[in-house]
């Protein structure tokens, strides 16, 4: 385990972490399941290696309603019977607006398509705001090596 380099960025500029904060409670208001919510989160920062976050995630996801299985399974969804189309969508949208640089067309039409079928535009910008801000607190913990279990 690395030792923390620094307190978390947004701790040290409080009113960073107060807007954070807002937008997270923001996107944990718009109708979209918390379960949901939580478990996007733990796709995202199991990819960017976010211990903190994907501690924070599974714990979450629990508080909200998620299986064992599919905590433990969250990483290989697709291979798994534990994920609905709901979630199946969810997922993979997180996927790819997370792995914006690993392709030319980062979130391919097929992609986008099933995820508007399932979540209408409130939901889907929910989503996209939840997935943005994992990613932005993946990116402030993963460089100063931030502790999960440390809140």
């Amino acid at each position: 385990m690395a030792t923390e380099r620094m307190p978390n960025p947004a701790t040290l500029i409080p009113e960073a972490m107060e807007a954070l904060m807002a937008l997270n409670g923001a996107v944990g208001n718009a109708g979209v399941d918390g379960r949901l919510l939580a478990l996007s989160h733990l796709r995202a920062s199991q990819i960017n290696g976010c211990g903190p976050c994907v501690a924070g995630g599974a714990h979450q996801a629990r508080r909200h309603g998620a299986t064992d299985d599919q905590l433990h399974a969250v990483a290989a969804w697709r291979e798994t019977p534990w994920f609905g189309g709901e979630e199946r969508a969810a997922l993979a949208l997180t996927e790819a607006v997370t792995r914006l640089a690993d392709r030319a067309d980062p979130v391919p039409d097929r992609v986008w398509d099933v995820a508007a079928t399932h979540f209408d535009q409130r939901e889907l910008a929910a989503l996209l705001l939840n997935i943005a801000l994992t990613n932005a607190y993946n990116r402030l913990n993963a460089p100063t090596r931030q502790q999960a279990g440390a809140w």
